[in-house]
């Protein structure tokens, strides 16, 4: 059977648990922003600042990749600009063929122009309520759940914590912490973490992207995290003859999802190329592998390219791809029998057209 085309990849339904909303812009959004608050970009045309995002956080490290967000989030000070923003998110993930999506941002990187953290919040949601009307009125209808995100180098994340459980039934699906992990483990943040168990709420952590295995045990046996925000470096405990370590073997044996962004890993030099990614390695394994794209402007990237990559260093069919879907899926921080109605009615249906 001949391999999946691009076309025919953004066509099939996907799932996305792993996407910043402020490393989503659209170039043309962020100049039209930029030139109403006087903010100085890099280049002067959308074509232009996208190349420059892309060159920018194509460093392979971490924190020269991070520096980017600094335009981003200078033009997203205002209810009007973060409904704006979280608008064409959901317009460009439907048209993506992305069904159901988890989008994060940190609701304290937006107060610089006078908003409130609930502000920040309701905008942004109104926002990903809009866009997904005008989806589903369209025919490409998409269901975006928003994750609130703690900055790791500050002392928010109880606030935030809170706040992500009085808006957890208006759309908000979980919490995060971000930022660059050396120097700040999650441990840090217990307090906020603890506070989540107690409310029976989900989140994901940050962790074995820059920093290795300690990281990731932190997150997991310390923190109690339901997934793991990249993971990639959970390789470092799997041997050359593809044994198992303690920590290996219990994420793959507890299902934790992995939470992979192929193109964002190899930009900030968590993996040499897409060819030697882990991902093949780790799906191999079958740990609970899920595709994501991290950042769509700065990696230049997209769901659909991010699959098609894939099909193209590793040979995957629609076999994989629908197996990566389906583990997002069952990884939503949504309730069981709403994602098994996406699964069961929306994704298999769909792929089974394809194969």
């Amino acid at each position: 059977m001949a391999a999946p085309t691009f076309d025919e990849i953004r066509r099939a339904p996907k799932a996305l648990l792993h996407d910043h909303l402020d490393g989503g812009l659209r170039p043309a959004t962020i100049l039209d922003l930029a030139a109403g608050i006087g903010h100085e970009l890099p280049a002067a045309t959308p074509e232009g600042l996208g190349e420059w995002f892309v060159a920018a956080a194509d460093s392979g490290s971490l924190e020269r990749y991070l520096e980017t967000f600094a335009h981003t989030v200078a033009v997203m000070q205002t209810a009007d600009a973060l409904h704006r923003v979280a608008r064409e998110c959901a317009l460009d993930l439907a048209a993506d063929g992305v069904v159901y999506a988890e989008v994060r941002y940190a609701p304290e990187q937006h107060l610089e122009g006078g908003l409130t953290l609930p502000e920040v919040v309701e905008a942004v949601l109104d926002g990903f309520r809009a866009g997904s009307a005008e989806a589903a009125a369209q025919g490409t209808p998409i269901r975006v759940g928003t994750l609130l995100t703690a900055m790791r180098h500050a002392a928010r994340s109880m606030e935030i914590a809170e706040l992500s459980i009085r808006y957890r039934d208006a759309g908000v699906v979980g919490f995060d912490i971000a930022g660059a992990e050396a120097g700040f483990p999650p441990t840090r943040h217990l307090d906020a973490f603890e506070y989540l168990q107690r409310e029976n709420s989900h989140f994901t952590i940050h962790a074995g992207e820059a920093f290795g295995l300690p990281s990731i045990w932190q997150a997991l046996q310390w923190c109690g995290a339901d997934r793991l925000g990249h993971g990639v470096r959970i390789v470092d405990d799997i041997g050359a003859d593809n044994s198992l370590g303690r920590l290996a073997a219990y994420v793959r044996d507890k299902r934790i999802p992995l939470e992979l962004c192929p193109s964002s890993n190899v930009q900030t030099g968590a993996a040499p190329s897409i060819r030697e990614h882990p991902i093949g390695l780790l799906r191999d394994l079958r740990f609970r592998v899920t595709v994501n794209t991290d950042n769509r402007l700065m990696s230049g990237t997209s769901m659909s390219r991010e699959m098609a990559l894939l099909v193209e260093a590793f040979g995957y069919g629609w076999a994989e791809l629908q197996w990566f879907t389906v583990n997002a899926m069952k990884s939503a921080f949504i309730p069981f029998d709403e994602r098994l109605a996406l699964i069961n009615d929306v994704i298999k249906p769909a792929y089974a057209k394809l194969t």
